[in-house]
This record gives C-alpha cells, structure tokens and sequence, in this order.
C-alpha cells in the first residue's frame, strides 16, 4: 500500500490536475508532472536521514516511520480543497504534501531494500529479494485496478471531479494497515547489532563521512547501476501506461485501463521468475540483458506505443518492454545490497538509488512531456538510451562476480578491506 500511495498520483494525474490548477492554463499538465518530478528531490534526503536511522535503531522501526508518513500526506491530499475555492494555495499544499511523501520514500525504497535483501535465505536471496519489486509494482496495479473500477461506474467528469480524492483516501487506509503490521514483524539485524550501534560503539553505521570516504566506491556503483534502470522503469511504467491513456483516450478509456492494468499484472508476476533465475544464471546476466534489451528497444517503445489504437498490439509493445526492464527490477534490490557492508548498507543503498533516481528517474515522465509539447521526442529517446549504454558498461563490466560480496562472504569482504 505505501507504494500504491506513490503511484496513485500518476495514474489519476489526469483527472485532478483541475483542481489544482486552473482548467484554462495550458501547462496544467507539465506542472503536475512537475510537482511530480519536485517529489524526487526529497528522496535523496529522505534516504540518508531513514537509512541512517534504520543503520543504528533498526529496519523496522525506520520502515514503520516512513509508512506512517505516507499515509498522513495521502489524506492531506484527499482532503485539500480546489484551487476554484482557495486558489494558488491548492497547488502549495499539494507540493508541500508530495515533498514530505517523497522524503518518505527516500526512506521507504533502501531500507524496504535492504530489509528483504538481509533477510532471504542465501542461494534463493535473489528471488526472495524480488518480491521488493513485486509490491512496488504491486502499488502501481492496485491504483489502476481503482481507477478501471471508478470508470466501470463513473464517468470521467466524476472522477475528475471527487473519485481522485477517494483513490488517495484509500492509499491513507491501507497505509495505516501496514503500519499496524510492520509494528509485529521481525528484525533483520540481531540485537546485538542494534545494541552496538544504539551505545555508539560503531561510530561509522549509518555515517555519510564513511559512506564517502570509505565506501564511495561502492556508493557509485550503486548510482551507475540505478541510473540507466531507473529511466527506464519510468519511461516504461509510468509513462508507457500514459501514452496508452493518451491513445485511448477518445471514446475507449476503459479498454486503455485495462491494457495498463494487465501490462503491469505481468510485470509484476514476471519479477519472482527474474529473481529466480538470477540465482541460477547470475545478476550480471540478467542486468546485461536488461541493458542490451533497454539500449535497442526503448526508441521504439517510445515511438511507436502512442500510435497503437488496437489493444493487442498496444498491449504487446508494452508489454515487451516490460520483459526486458524486468532484468533490472527483479534483482535491483539484491544487486544494490551486496555492494555494501552491513554497518552501512541501508544509507548506501537508499542514497545511491535515491541521488540516481531523482536526478534520472522522476525526471524522466516531465521530460518527456516536455520534449512531447516541443516536438523534440527524439531529443528524450537519445537521453535516455545514453543513460542506460551508460548502465550498461557498469553492469557487463564493474560489478562484482556472484558470491563476491558483502552479503554472502562477510567475512572474506572484510579480510579485502584491511
């Protein structure tokens, strides 16, 4: 559900963005995708102040805050009211609510990240891991099964209207239904780890002077290898299902809806088989699959996806699309948390994926939109192919061998560092 509180903006991005904003204002559309984009800013900060946290006192209690953050700033959402009733001040509340909900999930994404990964039995740590990604996607197909369920009953004028507020609403509810869980469930770290850092006798958990001095080198991996993903997970995900949206749009918007909805069922089904066959075949065979497949399709999803007015064909370039970006997001996380040492490993993960991706990932759906109202789509395409040749070479070339890392040989890892 704290993911479905992330998603739920850009699948009903459509319908409030005139609440906001005035319906009149032509660029009401580039500045929802804005706010969106600003959100990103947050998590880097996010993810240094919970993975320090979560470093020193705990995943639990750092996954337990964050949640109960999102939840607050989905009602805060739900319940703001027009800007034909209080103005400008509308599209403040609403900028300030997704900044601290972007903070949140800075915290949410390395420390749920690192949580699973410690957690997972070795030899099946990749396909227990990708169930990380399996509610993340989880999220985004719950918001488009509310939406498809708002439009079996109502029209779009309803929707647009009151419907939105009650898609964030229900993010709230379930949102304090994982709090309540998340209070129960159990400590990746022993307790002798929590009580050493609790009593400061590791002065370098959760320390950025650590994480930069000594660890930057896996802290740019970490970067390197979210950079290209990344940008294709939103180019992919959440503007894919826009493009189809768009192409839907005229008279057919319940069968656009559903074409993203099961696009995004087998994505999310797909994550356990990448994560399962990353233990048998290796992550870098995966990642280097996601890499080549990323490179030579993305000019063609992004092309020719808005020009598809038959749901089959739609649907398969989509879904495509999302097989190949499966080889990264099954086993991102995994991958992310076998860089980094235990004492560190919740920082390093969450700010080198956060700095990655609010510099390439929450970007990428305003740049679009922005190259789409200039004409310039090509200019987008060339971006973000850049960044993920770039990936690439990080993935085939300057990732450690499988079993070389922190999380399965501790002890060999540390003999290397004196």
């Amino acid at each position: 559900m704290e993911w479905y509180d992330v998603y739920v903006y850009s699948v009903f991005a459509t319908y409030f963005e005139t609440q906001f904003f005035s319906p009149d204002d032509k660029n009401a559309t580039l500045y929802v995708w804005a706010i969106f984009a600003m959100t990103f800013l947050m998590r880097p900060l996010g993810a240094w102040y919970f993975g320090r946290f979560a470093d020193r006192y705990g995943r639990r209690l750092a996954l337990t805050v964050s949640v109960t953050m999102m939840a607050a700033c989905s009602f805060i959402i739900a319940v703001t009211p027009s800007a034909a009733t209080i103005g400008a001040t509308a599209a403040v509340i609403l900028l300030l609510a997704r900044l601290v909900q972007g903070f949140a999930t800075g915290g949410e994404y390395g420390t749920s990240a690192t949580y699973m990964s410690e957690a997972a039995i070795p030899g099946r740590r990749g396909f227990l891991s990708s169930f990380h990604y399996v509610t993340l996607v989880g999220g985004h197909v719950l918001a488009q099964a509310v939406l498809l369920f708002m439009l079996s009953f109502f029209d779009k004028g309803a929707i647009s209207d009151w419907g939105w507020r009650v898609a964030f609403g229900l993010g709230g509810v379930g949102a304090i239904v994982v709090f309540w869980l998340r209070r129960t469930m159990d400590e990746s770290l022993s307790p002798e780890q929590i009580a050493k850092a609790r009593e400061g006798k590791a002065q370098q958990t959760g320390s950025l002077r650590e994480l930069f001095v000594n660890q930057w080198r896996p802290l740019l991996l970490c970067f390197l290898v979210t950079a290209g993903g990344t940008i294709a997970f939103y180019t992919y995900s959440v503007t894919g299902p826009k493009m189809i949206q768009s192409a839907f749009s005229g008279g057919d918007v319940m069968t656009g809806t559903i074409i993203n909805l099961a696009a995004l069922i087998v994505l999310m089904v797909m994550q356990p088989v990448g994560g399962w066959l990353s233990d048998i075949v290796g992550r870098k065979s995966l990642l280097v699959f996601f890499g080549i497949g990323g490179v030579l399709y993305t000019w063609y999803l992004v092309q020719y996806l808005p020009q598809q007015t038959h749901w089959a064909s739609a649907f398969l370039v989509l879904t495509v699309g999302f097989v190949i970006l499966t080889g990264y997001t099954s086993i991102n996380a995994v991958v992310k948390a076998e860089l980094f040492p235990t004492h560190i490993r919740a920082l390093g993960v969450g700010l080198g994926y956060a700095l990655a991706n609010s510099a390439f990932g929450g970007t990428a759906p305003l740049f679009y939109q922005a190259a789409l109202k200039s004409d310039h789509v090509s200019t987008f395409v060339i971006y973000a192919t850049v960044m993920m040749f770039i990936s690439l070479i990080v993935y085939a070339f300057f990732l450690p061998k499988q079993g070389d890392n922190w999380l399965d040989n501790e002890q060999g890892m540390t003999n290397k560092m004196r």
